[in-house]
């Protein structure tokens, strides 16, 4: 049984905080389903009926608490279908390693694994603007991961509104976003909200041929019960194509959460797309 997993106090919260960082770094932030690599806002872009893409991404963290610097390493890999011209399939995982000042608290092993839909349910070529819906699903880990503050340990879901404006520079993209977090422990379902929302904005601006630069601002709710609802985040991204098929990415993103240190990720990704 989940709710019998236990702990001693300060360390179980210490890490349970990492799994909750690790949680954002996979999946909100240079997200486990990878969005528009390396940004965190998705796009409404599909591969087409029959299109293949794997995604493939080094995140680094490195958060500081009271007493403890913790750094947080996910390789996530992403495989997306084609199932119809507007609607892809995906399955992603992930491999999380933790080093942490604390003696003892070293762990590594996968994170959640996700499965999910993009459907672009709206095109309009007159106004260049296009709206689609990507539900997913984070499935929980082992009891065992849990301890070692490698995930959630429940199943976990989300919905995201993605809108795309194509402009004169490039495009905008918007999301907005809502996971329901689900806690085995009774401690962290009381300590913690289940509700995540998110909302955020990325103009992506073609620069030169085959070179992107992007601007990523968002915010969304700090699952902390105890800290204020709203944490926000920054990213300067860059993405090289040296074909239509191939994407090399970059991404440097600041995290701000009420009563915690400044944190940052480096992202790194290539993206390959083939029939």
């Amino acid at each position: 049984m989940r709710d019998r997993l236990r702990c001693p106090g300060l360390r179980c919260s210490g890490l349970f905080r990492r799994a909750i960082a690790v949680f954002f770094v996979s999946v909100v932030h240079a997200s486990a389903a990878l969005a528009f690599q390396p940004l965190i806002t998705d796009d409404t872009g599909t591969q087409g009926a029959g299109g293949n893409q794997i995604e493939f991404a080094l995140n680094r963290q490195e958060l500081k608490s009271a007493g403890d610097t913790t750094k947080t390493r996910t390789l996530p890999l992403v495989y997306t279908r084609g199932l119809a011209d507007t609607l892809d399939a995906y399955v992603g995982v992930s491999h999380v390693r933790i080093r942490s000042s604390i003696a003892g608290s070293d762990a590594k092993g996968g994170g959640n694994p996700v499965l999910g839909l993009k459907w672009r349910f709206y095109h309009n070529e007159e106004r260049k603007l296009s709206i689609g819906f990507k539900p997913e699903l984070q499935i929980g880990v082992s009891n065992d991961a849990v301890a070692r503050g490698l995930g959630i340990d429940r199943n976990s879901y989300s919905g995201l509104i993605i809108a795309t404006q194509e402009t004169g520079f490039g495009a905008v993209h918007f999301n907005v976003g809502r996971s329901q977090m689900n806690y085995g422990l009774d401690a962290n379902r009381n300590a913690n909200r289940h509700a995540i929302h998110r909302l955020s904005v990325a103009p992506v601006f073609g620069v030169a041929e085959g070179w992107k630069v992007a601007v990523d601002l968002g915010v969304t709710t700090n699952p902390d019960r105890t800290r204020r609802a709203r944490m926000g985040y920054a990213e300067l991204g860059a993405i090289w194509s040296p074909g239509k098929d191939l994407d090399f990415a970059l991404g440097w993103i600041a995290n701000l959460a009420d009563g915690e240190p400044r944190s940052f990720t480096w992202t790194a990704g290539v993206t390959w797309r083939f029939k």
